[in-house]
């Protein structure tokens, strides 16, 4: 009897032993998922010239508008994009010496008498309407050959592989014919083709500025007497 109670004993400490630390086990931390990091994107205008202190260093695209299509339909937007910033500059500088009153001496139209001090007593869109219809031809005459001479006589072609968008080296008659750019080292002309850029972004925005301020109050804050006349006139 005695033999039979000790190995009940025994085989009930065991099972106190085997079950305590079950009883008194401490709770495992619970285990969290690992976010994964989420793949870099790469815009195709990644490194491309315009990114400087305004855009933190970084291609300004929120639209995603570099990667609709193929790197010649970057080369397009480029280029378009150039094209209007140094037309946007040249028509804000025309503007400022439109309503300045700035003119040439003697005769707009030898046939119709309209005299360049004529014009100048206009706003600078009434300008543009007051010029003889041969003269409006002329001037837009040579914005097509100029237009046509930089989309075919370039080669390669901007769009093409190894063209440059905005390049226009090829008319050096008309693009630096005193040869400013040849003097200037490869970092200058980064610096000023950068320049050209932040320049002709700001011209756009100030030629829409100036021609709808007059027709919008308030669009501009600024304590200036802007011209009456129209935003918008007919080309003829």
């Amino acid at each position: 009897a005695r033999d039979g109670e000790t190995i009940i004993a025994q085989e009930m400490s065991l099972s106190l032993l085997s079950s305590a630390p079950v009883g008194f086990a401490a709770p495992l931390p619970a285990v969290r998922p690992v976010a994964q990091p989420r793949p870099l994107t790469m815009s195709a205008a990644d490194g491309m010239e315009g990114a400087a202190h305004e855009t933190g260093f970084t291609t300004w695209d929120p639209l995603g508008l570099a990667d609709l299509g193929s790197p010649a339909t970057l080369a397009f937007f480029r280029h378009a994009e150039l094209k209007h910033c140094r037309v946007a500059m040249a028509a804000f500088t025309g503007w400022l010496v439109a309503v300045s009153g700035v003119h040439f001496p003697g005769l707009c139209s030898f046939s119709e008498g309209i005299s360049f001090e004529d014009i100048s007593q206009l706003t600078p869109m009434e300008q543009w309407g007051a010029v003889p219809a041969l003269g409006k031809a002329q001037i837009l005459l040579a914005i097509g050959i100029i237009e046509h001479q930089s989309e075919w006589k370039i080669k390669p072609h901007y769009m093409a592989a190894g063209g440059k968008p905005g390049d226009l080296k090829g008319l050096k008659s008309f693009w630096d014919p005193i040869g400013l750019t040849s003097k200037m080292d490869a970092k200058k002309l980064e610096r000023q083709r950068l320049s050209e850029i932040k320049n002709g972004r700001l011209a756009m925005i100030g030629i829409v500025s100036v021609l709808i301020a007059n027709n919008m109050p308030g669009a501009i804050p600024l304590p200036i007497a802007f011209p009456a006349g129209p935003s918008l006139v007919l080309p003829f």
